[in-house]
């Protein structure tokens, strides 16, 4: 049975999948904020009880053993009674001994394969556990520099278009009046700076 995460990230494929291409273009797509926030909102709900709940099925590798150890434990002892037993009621003792010992290393190699094989679930249900979150956190990683390198190009063009208003202005009111041109403020928005601001955010 899938995960709500697992789900949760199928619905954010599909949707993406569905939205449509910006004009010009064959790799930007237009998307609902709200829609993804909400999904990526779930997401980061429920990935801590996500990775909890797998961080439980590793803690119950020590309480596997701990049942087989019982059980091999069991099978020990019950042989022991047994070869008791047989020693008792035998007349003659060497083959009593003999039974009794046979009993005793069929009950440990039974107990000791038991051992192995709740060892061996154990490991893999571990390793299981472990595949798996980290799958699932490298798909959050990769979905957030998706999201914060998108951010990063609309903001961009946002200022690009603001720049392109305010230079226009400027021109107008040099075309009315040259002397409130000649003593116009500087460019409302430099590329330079704004690419080492970007540089100092990805320094932080």
């Amino acid at each position: 049975m899938a995960s709500r995460i697992e789900q949760i990230i199928e619905e954010i494929e599909e949707y993406v999948d569905s939205c449509r291409f910006q004009p010009l273009s064959t790799t930007k797509i237009v998307v609902n904020k709200e829609e993804l926030e909400e999904l990526l909102r779930e997401l980061r709900l429920k990935t801590p009880d996500e990775i909890k709940r797998y961080q439980k099925i590793i803690s119950n590798k020590d309480a596997i053993l701990a049942d087989a150890q019982a059980k091999a434990d069991g099978i020990i002892a019950s042989a022991e009674t047994r070869a008791k037993e047989l020693v008792s009621q035998h007349e003659v003792m060497q083959q009593a001994y003999a039974q009794a010992n046979e009993t005793i290393n069929r009950a440990n190699q039974q107990a000791q394969g038991i051992l192995d094989s709740a060892t061996q679930d154990a490991n893999n249900i571990r390793l299981s556990a472990l595949t798996y979150t980290d799958d699932m956190l490298a798909n959050i990683e990769n979905m957030a520099g998706m999201t914060i390198q998108d951010a990063g190009m609309k903001y961009k063009a946002f200022i690009d278009s603001l720049q392109n208003a305010y230079d226009t202005v400027r021109q107008n009111r040099q075309e009315l009046s040259p002397q409130t041109a000649q003593s116009a403020e500087p460019s409302l928005y430099d590329e330079d700076d704004y690419d080492d601001r970007l540089d100092e955010g990805d320094e932080d």
